[in-house]
């Protein structure tokens, strides 16, 4: 089993009636069946790790009570898929990994503190033990760990209890999306939402490295082709010096045309649902899963 499905625990529950991923542009949503996406005006969100992304609140709730209208009070679960920006992925190794989880989390929240642009303090940590590797010599336990600043988190699951929409699930739209590939071998996946690039690698189902950061514009037009380049190209010699193994495919989202410059087998991410865009891969890999 993927360890992205085992992230999104769908292998114990239903998926959820509503399923939303924001993101600057607006909401993709699924509910009950059917699939879209509502735009936002400017200035209704604006993602950071370190700071309130919701500006206009109000604003998000009509949205969601466009998407999804109130019936009375009744409580509607509701899985929701926040931008990768907002939070921070890590990957831990360690020499050895406690199977209880009282012992676990101190030891995640203590090596993640140093590496997130907030207080771990104040921060919410979720984590996952990576099946083992079955190469030999290889004994590292590898711990995915996902942290978020509390307070943007509460923020943003308020605005959907306030419509009795109530989160039973969160995850971030990268994670999510790797339900999207299921192929062996060594493969980078980049993903382009606005101006935040999200670069994740893969080795036969195991996460091996996860990248989020900003660049200038939203497209790999002209000098952000360049700068595109300059993310990726480090990436691909990381990967061959950590795994010994060359990627042999790169997975585009939200690209407008193919990055110049790579001389690299080069696909689109797909989905059976239809082809993920910038700001619908994080649900349509949620679904993927559910399916």
């Amino acid at each position: 089993m993927a360890l992205w499905k085992q992230i999104a625990r769908l292998v114990k529950d239903p998926p959820p009636d509503h399923i939303f991923e924001l993101s600057e542009a607006g909401i993709a949503y699924a509910r009950n069946g059917e699939t879209g996406f509502q735009t936002f005006e400017p200035g209704v969100l604006a993602v950071s790790p370190v700071s309130d992304n919701l500006l206009r609140p109000d604003a998000v709730a009509s949205v969601l009570a466009r998407i999804a209208p109130p019936n009375g009070n009744k409580r509607r679960p509701t899985a929701v898929i926040l931008p990768d920006y907002a939070a921070r992925v890590s990957l831990i190794d360690f020499d050895s990994f406690p199977s209880s989880p009282e012992e676990q989390l101190p030891l995640v929240r203590f090596r993640v503190k140093k590496t997130i642009p907030f207080d771990i303090d104040s921060a919410a940590v979720s984590y996952w033990a990576q099946p083992a590797s079955t190469k030999a010599g290889v004994k590292k336990v590898e711990v995915v760990a996902v942290t978020v600043a509390m307070e943007i988190l509460a923020r943003y699951e308020a605005v959907f209890r306030n419509t009795n929409l109530y989160p039973g699930e969160v995850t971030t739209s990268g994670l999510a999306a790797l339900n999207l590939y299921n192929a062996g071998g060594v493969a980078v996946i980049a993903k382009l939402t606005g101006n935040v690039l999200t670069v994740m690698a893969v080795d036969d189902g195991r996460l091996k490295l996860f990248r989020c950061l900003t660049i200038e514009g939203g497209s790999n037009e002209q000098g952000n082709n360049d700068e595109i380049l300059a993310v990726l190209n480090p990436t691909f010699a990381y990967i061959e010096d950590e795994l010994g193994r060359k990627p042999e495919k790169l997975l585009l989202c939200g690209f407008p045309k193919p990055i110049e410059g790579l001389h690299m087998e080069m696909e689109p991410l797909r989905s059976r649902l239809g082809t993920p865009n910038a700001y619908n891969a994080g649900l349509l890999g949620y679904l993927e899963a559910a399916g």
